[in-house]
């Protein structure tokens, strides 16, 4: 009956449903439903419960409401690419067998959901929205292997907690969410990580060193920030680095090393002497009279 509870009052709080997915979201057999999957219930198989609902590509328009908190045993969420807008519910906190969470191209708004971060998620997606907010202080809470807060409307920095999620975290997306500050050393706390894009923010300042630690990283792109200095040579070294791309920022140097990378190293628009397609000169003495020290209070995180 919850179940029924739950599935009725989201259609009500659905204003516009073109395909036609809920269509049939009628009577009480919930597992008939369109988008919908039951399975054995975790603590009676004997019973059916809600495990899943997929409607990606749905171009569903309206809101989740609060009721949504009464799927217990839902495992899996999939709602992206609709028109779902408003906040994400805070009764998801009940949802505590979730395991993935893909809410990714909607119109949903307001902060980051801080309760998602608390929940023992594998995969997390939350990017192409409109959430606008600093990241949460609970980041570093979330078990995900998979996490991407791409394409947002984000102020402020990456919290330190970020080195908790060092023994789960495979791939981290937050390209284009306007970042700021330099990139604090807990980064390379990261040492499952295969995949960090951090593209198109206003990060500033070096690349930490501890970068080079990352032993498993295959995709570092730090394109299209505010980064100068040194490219640490233990980057270039990393074992399973396969594509490092860091064009579009006020590099001054970049070791030997990174040539091994061909065409999967893109140094473009730096301020690299000897190299190609770089920056003039006069925007490199621009940054270069300027330089930023990461290591003066309130340089790492200005909002904090």
């Amino acid at each position: 009956m919850s179940a029924y509870i739950a599935l009725q009052s989201w259609k009500l709080a659905i204003v516009s449903d073109p395909l036609g997915f809920t269509s049939n979201w009628a009577g009480p057999n919930v597992c008939n439903y369109t988008g919908v999957y039951c399975a054995p219930a975790p603590d009676n198989p004997s019973l059916l419960t809600v495990a899943g609902i997929d409607l990606n590509h749905a171009d569903i328009a309206g809101i989740l409401p609060e009721h949504l908190g009464l799927l217990r045993d839902l495992a899996l969420f999939h709602i992206n690419s609709n028109r779902f807008c408003g906040k994400l519910p805070a009764s998801f906190l009940h949802l505590k067998i979730l395991h993935e969470l893909d809410v990714s191209n909607n119109l949903f708004s307001g902060p980051f959901p801080y309760v998602v971060f608390d929940l023992p998620l594998d995969a997390l997606f939350l990017n192409d929205n409109k959430f606008k907010s600093l990241l949460p202080v609970n980041l570093g809470n979330s078990p995900v292997s998979v996490l991407v807060l791409a394409n947002n409307l984000v102020t402020g920095c990456i919290p330190p907690s970020v080195a908790q999620m060092a023994e789960t975290l495979d791939e981290i997306i937050l390209a284009n969410l306007g970042l700021t500050g330099c990139l604090r050393p807990e980064i390379g706390e990261l040492k499952e990580l295969k995949v960090l894009d951090l593209s198109c923010n206003k990060l500033v300042g070096p690349l930490p060193e501890s970068i080079g630690g990352m032993v498993s990283l295959e995709q570092l792109d730090v394109g299209h920030n505010k980064f100068s200095g040194p490219i640490p040579r233990g980057i270039c070294l990393l074992p399973k680095l396969e594509n490092f791309v860091y064009a579009f920022n006020y590099f001054t140097s970049e070791p030997a090393e990174c040539g091994r990378l061909g065409d999967g190293n893109d140094d473009r628009k730096n301020c690299i002497v000897g190299r190609p397609r770089q920056r003039s000169a006069a925007e490199c003495a621009l940054v270069g009279a300027n330089p930023v020290d990461c290591l003066l209070a309130g340089s790492i995180c200005p909002f904090e």
